[in-house]
This record gives C-alpha cells, sequence and structure tokens, in this order.
C-alpha cells in the first residue's frame, strides 16, 4: 500500500510564514523527541524479554536533533561502559554460528510496533504548537 500525498512544500511555507522558520524547527524538535521517546519505550520493553544483565537496555540512548539529508532526524543508538553497540547488529540478525538468537528481530519488532503511537505522538505534539 502506498500514499502520495502534494502539497506538504506549500503546506510547510505557509506554516513557516505564519509562525517562523525557528520556531517550526523548535517544533519539529520537540515532536521528534517525544516520538523518540515513545519508540525507546517500545524498544525497551522487546529488550526486556532477553535480557540478562540489563545493559543493552540502559545503554539506549536518544541523540539530539541533526539535519540528515536536509531533514531533521533523531537517531537511537547505543552508548555506555560496556559498548553494547558493538553487538546490538548481532543479535538482531543473527551469526552464523548463532543464526537465531533470543532477541533476533527486537528492534524491527519495536519499530513496527510502535509506528502508529509514534505518529499519533508526532501529530499531537505538532497540533499543541500550532
Amino acid at each position: 500500500m502506498s500514499v502520495k500525498m502534494t502539497g506538504e512544500k506549500k503546506l510547510i511555507a505557509e506554516i513557516e510564514k505564519r509562525i517562523g522558520k525557528m520556531k517550526v524547527q523548535e517544533l519539529s524538535d520537540k515532536a521528534l523527541k517525544k516520538g523518540a521517546e515513545v519508540f525507546i519505550r517500545e524498544l525497551k520493553s522487546q529488550f526486556e524479554s532477553f535480557k540478562d544483565t540489563g545493559a543493552t537496555i540502559d545503554e539506549m540512548t536518544i541523540s539530539e536533533p541533526m539535519w540528515v539529508n536536509g531533514s531533521r532526524t533523531i537517531k537511537i543508538h547505543w552508548k555506555g561502559l560496556k559498548d553494547r553497540y558493538r553487538i546490538i547488529h548481532l543479535n538482531e540478525f543473527g551469526t552464523v554460528k548463532n543464526p537465531n538468537p533470543k532477541g533476533k528481530g527486537a528492534v524491527a519488532r519495536a519499530m513496527r510496533n510502535a509506528e502508529k503511537e509514534y505518529r499519533d505522538t508526532i501529530k499531537r505534539v505538532i497540533r499543541e504548537g500550532i
């Protein structure tokens, strides 16, 4: 299923004209942060089912909003003393020796499960800000 949207550039230009570019970026950043919190909450619940020490859950980090390829983005990554970022991809996709680890697909499941609430949160924050 695909959706084609038209007129979004006009809509954004009109909003920027009414409330200003900086206000639009502040609003966008606030919405992204709230949406990232929703996703992190779901991601942590997915990782709870197979946690050992809990280091992977503790090291989940939300970046500050940044420009990536012309759009505002927030990245979710792992940062901490135990360097869990090194093994996340092994857990997500498996290895030759262990093709089906307990947490296989946890990030993909979290993305799928949090999608509707994420979008609703973004819409709500933007509505409240305008």
